[in-house]
């Protein structure tokens, strides 16, 4: 006679017959329930899902809140350790830790940002560092010309910087001077060629005089003619010394404002640590007087370089002084002479020597064919 095959567990608890458990049979069910399911999970966490004996499945454990049961699931705690944050970061991922206590796992790379700076505090530290470097060279300045404060002195530079700005001077008024002869010299080469026209026209137009006009038509066109060359002449000398004044010397004194800015701050700052090292020395100066002392050094070293730079411009402004002036000068020179001595072919070789190109009256009018 064959044995009966056992029962299974979940088909001997009783149930009524609208598949709810008996309240006789429900303490020990959950006590024994509690025995056989793991640590980490409750009975809270659980739930009984019953299909009846006839089913396939004779019951089903699910993990889930009881209903009817208050209690909320509860979490499992993760405690963090660097092996796993190492790994965590070799694999690329952010490790995140809200406010709740949960761990969240977001992809993207690991990055230490730095402190966020503020663009505002930033230009507002710029201003201080401004407005503290301004009092400190003003206070400088002030102190120089009441001849209280010390000021450093180079007077090999100081002293080929004077003579740069008195030597602009007169090199301006030079320019001057060119500028009003060009201009009298092109209103003179006008009326000659008016002349000339008026004298040629009643040459014409007069049989009596008609050599003795035409003789002063010929002369005033010549004169008209030479005084063109010699305004080109002119002109060119104008432009270069222009150049030299404007340009050249203008930049290299731009230099010196620099070199000069340069040593109000260093003085401004020397001041300042001569003060401190006067004074005495404690834990709260000390590092006032390291950082003065940094300070100098910095503006020291802006002041030598500076000073260098400065030296630097003055000799090859002088060496390029000395050759521009010496080519102008003897064009000028060389034009006027052969201009009042009548002597037409010396002044257009002149020109020809230092390729100076006259410009033919007129030339710049495109003609109709250009136009069309």
């Amino acid at each position: 006679m064959a044995q009966e095959s056992p029962k299974n567990s979940a088909a001997e608890i009783p149930v009524t017959s609208n598949g709810q458990l008996e309240d006789s049979h429900e303490h020990s069910f959950n006590r024994d329930l509690k025995r056989s399911l793991p640590v980490g999970l409750g009975l809270a966490e659980t739930k009984i899902t019953s299909h009846g004996f006839d089913s396939t499945k004779e019951g089903v454990v699910e993990a889930g809140p009881f209903p009817g049961s208050s209690a909320s699931p509860k979490s499992s705690v993760i405690s963090p350790s660097s092996a796993a944050a190492s790994r965590l970061a070799g694999q690329g991922c952010d490790l995140i830790i809200p406010t709740g206590g949960r761990a969240q796992q977001k992809s993207g790379p690991v990055v230490l940002a730095d402190e966020v700076k503020n663009p505002a505090m930033e230009k507002l530290e710029l201003v201080r560092k401004w407005s503290l470097n301004t009092y400190k060279c003003t206070r400088q300045i002030i102190s120089e010309k009441l001849g209280r404060g010390s000021r450093t002195v180079d007077l090999e530079l100081e002293a080929q910087i004077d003579i740069l700005r008195d030597n602009k001077k007169k090199y301006e008024n030079i320019l001057k001077l060119a500028q009003t002869l060009s201009t009298q010299l092109f209103q003179m080469v006008h009326t000659q060629r008016q002349l000339g026209d008026a004298f040629a026209d009643l040459s014409l137009k007069s049989l009596e005089l008609h050599e003795e006009f035409g003789y002063n038509a010929e002369t005033q066109k010549l004169l008209a003619k030479n005084g063109e060359t010699l305004l080109g002449a002119i002109n060119f000398f104008i432009a270069s010394v222009n150049t030299l004044v404007n340009k050249t010397i203008e930049d290299t004194l731009l230099t010196v404002k620099q070199y000069e800015s340069a040593r109000i701050e260093y003085d401004a700052y020397r001041t300042d640590l001569e003060e401190l090292n006067l004074g005495p020395r404690d834990a709260n100066t000390l590092p006032k007087i390291e950082q003065s002392q940094q300070l100098f050094q910095v503006h020291k070293e802006k002041y030598d370089k500076m000073r260098n730079d400065v030296s630097i411009k003055l000799k090859f402004l002088e060496e390029n002084k000395v050759k521009v002036l010496h080519n102008q000068l003897v064009l000028f020179h060389n034009a006027i002479a052969a201009y009042f001595a009548g002597n037409q072919k010396q002044l257009e070789q002149t020109l020809k020597q230092f390729h100076i190109k006259l410009k033919t009256p007129g030339a710049d009018v495109p003609s109709w064919l250009e136009e069309q």
